[in-house]
């Protein structure tokens, strides 16, 4: 059973896979940071200073009364909250992530295309030039 696991895994497929799932592991961490940290707060700064992933609905107050400043504030204080802005951060988090791939995907397909294309025909120099070596064999 452990010669069989060995072969599995040795297969290019799973490598492939794996290589794949680490960097769109990494990928994400930096779509996430490239939206909270670079594209979400001019956006905020545009809205009149909001900050997204502080937009938040409490459905139940906790041990302290509204109002509070933070989501961490109101998890502190033992809040219910619906935590709109985070979510609005992980659409656009996600929109990024699946233009990338559609990208990617785009660029994949164009080359496998181009790999596909039937070989052109040889020039009128290339069909003289294998006449003559015909002719030569002869």
């Amino acid at each position: 059973m452990l010669e069989e696991f060995k072969k599995f895994i040795m297969k290019g497929n799973v490598m492939d896979m794996a290589v794949g799932i680490i960097i769109g592991a990494a990928f994400g961490t930096v779509v996430s940071s490239l939206v909270a940290d670079v594209i979400m707060p001019p956006i905020g700064l545009l809205m009149g200073g909001v900050d997204f992933s502080n937009l938040f609905a409490v459905l139940s107050e906790g041990s302290v009364p509204p109002p509070y400043a933070t989501v961490e504030a109101a998890a502190e204080a033992g809040a219910v909250t619906i935590n709109f802005g985070t979510f609005i951060n992980h659409v656009i988090s996600f929109l990024i992530v699946g233009f990338a791939v559609f990208l990617l995907v785009k660029a994949v397909n164009k080359m496998q295309a181009a790999a596909e294309e039937e070989p052109a025909e040889p020039s009128a120099e290339e069909t003289l030039l294998g006449e003559i070596r015909d002719l030569l064999k002869k």
